[in-house]
């Protein structure tokens, strides 16, 4: 019942989740997120994801670059985009290598374009200059939706402090407002935000200079519940390091579940007030 209280926000939400709670993601999702190196090696994980599509669900695929350091090659990550034809797919891109990225980007356009499902292109870079660069070839290209990281090194730089992830937390509200103020950002395409350091984040994106944000994606609050940790009425001050994917087949005790729900609510209410 507390599932199905929530309210829905603007922005599009997706927590990523061990399989026991596949079926209440469904309620309190907005879409889904598949991270596709998981296919290969796990059915059942890929049958849930099929059958999202067949249901007429929102699905992103993800290349698992966070997971793996790199994104999935090229061919068989086009295979899967064939087979399960998800909404959305990130198309594979090289973390913080402006060059790599947009060569990716483009071979990528070339050769696979006619595959189902839209492309989100991921802004890459060691610097502000470098991901403005990486943000006007992408738009260029036409992909139809932009992502912006949580993690770029570059963060700790314009916004030192003793917590990285208060760095990577300011940084990217940072990097959006500059790109925002300085004319770069496409307002009439959506973006995306990939994954959070400290989930208060996105409180700080919820006025209508942010409207083009359409869609985010983090499994923080799950990860936090599984750790038995959770949210404060602020959100956090550090963050768990595990990755989700390394806890797929976890089981949930009650406590853990009721901990997972009451950080989804205050997700929620950082993100919509």
């Amino acid at each position: 019942v507390k599932i199905q209280q929530y309210i829905r926000s603007n922005m599009k939400i997706s927590h990523e989740v061990p399989k026991e709670l596949f079926e209440d993601s469904l309620k309190f999702n907005d879409y889904d997120y598949a991270l596709v190196h998981l296919f290969d090696k796990d059915p059942e994980y890929l049958q849930f994801y099929k059958n999202c599509v067949n249901n007429n669900r929102h699905v992103i695929l993800d290349n698992s670059i966070f997971e793996l350091g790199e994104a999935y090659d090229n061919e068989s990550f086009a295979k899967w985009v064939k087979e399960l034809k998800p909404t959305e797919y990130i198309i594979p891109d090289a973390l913080e290598n402006l060059e790599k990225t947009c060569e990716q980007a483009r071979l990528w356009v070339n050769d696979y374009n006619d595959l189902p499902g839209k492309k989100i292109g991921v802004v890459q870079g060691k610097n502000y200059f470098q991901m403005v660069d990486c943000y006007q070839y992408l738009n260029r290209l036409g992909v139809d939706k932009i992502a912006i990281s949580f993690d770029y090194s570059w963060y700790e730089q314009i916004v030192p402090h003793p917590n990285k992830y208060m760095s990577w937390m300011l940084g990217r509200a940072t990097l959006l407002t500059r790109l925002l103020k300085d004319g770069v950002i496409n307002k009439s395409k959506p973006h995306h935000l990939l994954g959070c350091g400290l989930p208060q984040e996105f409180s700080l994106y919820r006025g209508q200079e942010f409207d083009w944000i359409e869609s985010l994606d983090t499994s923080n609050p799950i990860i936090h519940g599984l750790s038995f940790i959770p949210y404060k009425e602020y959100g956090l001050d550090s963050k768990q390091t595990y990755k989700l994917a390394d806890k797929i087949n976890v089981q949930v005790s009650n406590a853990q579940r009721d901990i997972i729900i009451d950080n989804i609510f205050k997700f929620r209410n950082y993100v919509n007030g």
